[in-house]
């Protein structure tokens, strides 16, 4: 095998090594882990792979391509956690060693070490490969379509110094190719995006067409094609309807805040400073003049930029908030940082204080965050006062949560993480062990406080109803929640496929002449009205959450 193959390799285990155990420690969460997840598991049920369904109705929100790599799963796994959660895993795996077999054809083998890590040791990039949501798919097909789109640029204009061996039309069909799979993962903000990105680029152009006119149109049609696999299919099998809903709601998430989202203006810069941490600190640099030897390589960084700066005002513009919403700049964002580092290791950029002070900075919120939480949690009475405005909130905190204290090993990891790698960064020949250590050690904390952290937090935040939606497994009844959206009720009761029209009716299974138990989920903060329902019972109340049974009529 080649030595660039054996690195490939390399990567893809220690990849795996970090991305694939511990998936399934832990419930999914509410609400997208849960939906795609039950999206799956109707799929299968229903064995109808064509359609989305949830609550075994049509489901027009996302198309299905990521539910069939859950249904895929599922059936190797079975429906559980670890299935819902191992396609990213894959994902990540693919993603660090796509991003160093580019690194390494832009610039160097360090240069794709130093990207792929870049991604891997950052919190929040880290964090989603081992998550059961859509996005990671989503990112990586619209960056590899932008990035095959730029070769077809570059070998269109014959750029120099980098090996193209393929025709200008071989890179814009695949250009075009991952685009279609961003659309059948998540729809037309794959479109969107790229497209602004495209913009963008031709207006710094000087709106010179560097694409013409039907150029353009063969890499959307292309995109077109592949995506027809489903839009063109689920059309001819169930008319429009399905089609014209998905667009309404598409048309919906960019305009108005979807219910519980909303943010302040700032909030994707927030989340992209904090939550991409450490490489959020390395990536403010690239933003100023970065001296790069081939024209191809500014042009690149020039791509990156525009990138990260499109999907990020994009989502600042869009009214809801939502993390995962600006997570397409984690591309754009690693890079820079990688290009940042690759020029500290040529010694044409200087680590300076204000790069120590923002690695010190934002590492110590997670620091203190992870050495606090658990003393908090051992006198989490405390807290109480802070949430007197809000009663669910308050009687969250009465969970039996087991703090040992020995979750702040995750804080001290990081604290000695950031301190050992400070310290040799800043010698020019320890640099490189310097980088190693931040982004592996980081990596390592992001495991140590899912581990020690993520099944605590949940028991505060939904483990009483994920425990009663479980005890309802295999008994034939209703299950509804009050007050608040959830999947949980339809994943964790394994719901099977409805009998009775008439339980899609709320007002029916609250009033109605019922032919089967109901059982009713409330938030304490909106029990208060269920009290009132004739024939219902209050079973009990526990963390915030408040359970009732109203027995079948007939």
């Amino acid at each position: 095998m080649s030595q660039r193959t054996v690195y490939s390799i390399g990567i893809g285990l220690l990849a795996a090594l970090f991305f694939m155990p511990f998936l399934g420690g832990v419930h999914l969460f509410d609400w997208d882990e849960i939906n795609f997840a039950e999206a799956a598991r109707e799929m299968i049920i229903l064995k109808d792979y064509l359609r989305v369904y949830i609550n075994y109705e049509p489901f027009w929100e996302k198309p299905p391509f990521f539910i069939w790599l859950q249904t895929l799963s599922m059936k190797l796994f079975g429906m559980n956690e670890y299935a819902a959660r191992f396609p990213n895993a894959v994902c990540g795996v693919i993603t660090l060693i796509v991003l160093f077999l580019i690194g390494e054809k832009l610039y160097d083998r360090r240069f794709g070490f130093l990207w792929a890590g870049a991604y891997f040791g950052s919190i929040l990039p880290h964090l989603y490969f081992k998550s059961g949501i859509i996005d990671p798919y989503f990112n990586l097909f619209i960056f590899l379509s932008i990035y095959f789109f730029i070769l077809f640029y570059w070998k269109k204009e014959s750029f120099s110094n980098i090996f193209l061996n393929k025709g200008k039309y071989y890179y814009l069909t695949i250009a075009g190719l991952f685009m279609g799979l961003a659309l059948l993962t998540k729809g037309p903000a794959a479109y969107i995006m790229a497209g602004l990105t495209f913009f963008v680029y031709w207006v710094l152009q000087k709106l010179r067409f560097y694409i013409n006119v039907p150029q353009f149109i063969f890499y959307t049609l292309v995109a077109i094609a592949v995506s027809a696999i489903w839009y063109g299919l689920v059309t001819l099998a169930h008319g429009t309807w399905f089609v014209n809903e998905f667009f309404k709601y598409q048309y919906r998430l960019f305009s108005t805040p979807d219910a519980g989202h909303a943010g302040f203006p700032g909030y994707h810069f927030v989340v992209l400073l904090v939550g991409c941490f450490p490489a959020s600190i390395f990536c403010i640099r690239a933003f100023t003049r970065t001296d790069q030897l081939y024209i191809y390589q500014r042009d690149f960084k020039t791509w990156m930029v525009i990138l990260f700066w499109v999907v990020l005002i994009l989502f600042t513009i869009v009214k809801s908030k939502i993390v995962h919403y600006s997570s397409l700049c984690y591309f754009p964002l690693t890079y820079l940082a990688a290009l940042t580092m690759y020029q500290m290791l040529e010694k044409r950029i200087k680590f300076n204080s204000w790069m120590k002070f923002g690695l010190m900075a934002v590492s110590t919120l997670y620091i203190i965050a992870t050495l606090a939480l658990p003393f908090i949690g051992m006198k989490v009475e405390v807290l109480k006062p802070l949430f007197s405005k809000d009663p669910f909130a308050q009687a969250n905190l009465d969970a039996v949560v087991n703090w040992t204290g020995m979750e702040t090993i995750a804080g001290i990891v990081l604290f000695l993480v950031v301190g050992l790698a400070i310290k040799w960064i800043s010698n020019p020949s320890t640099m490189q062990k310097g980088f190693v250590t931040l982004y592996v050690g980081t990596a390592t904390f992001v495991m140590l406080t899912l581990i020690f952290f993520i099944g605590r937090i949940e028991l505060y935040s939904q483990g009483a109803a994920i425990r009663f939606f479980e005890s309802l497994q295999g008994k034939d009844s209703y299950v509804i929640t009050e007050g608040y959206k959830s999947y949980a009720q339809l994943y964790y009761t394994n719901k099977q496929p409805v009998t009775n029209p008439k339980s899609y009716d709320h007002q029916w299974l609250l009033y109605g002449d019922i032919d089967k138990d109901v059982y009713v989920v409330a938030k304490i903060n909106h029990a208060e009205k269920l009290k009132e329902v004739p024939g219902l019972e209050k079973l009990k109340e526990e963390n915030g959450f408040v359970f009732f049974r109203r027995k079948a009529t007939r």
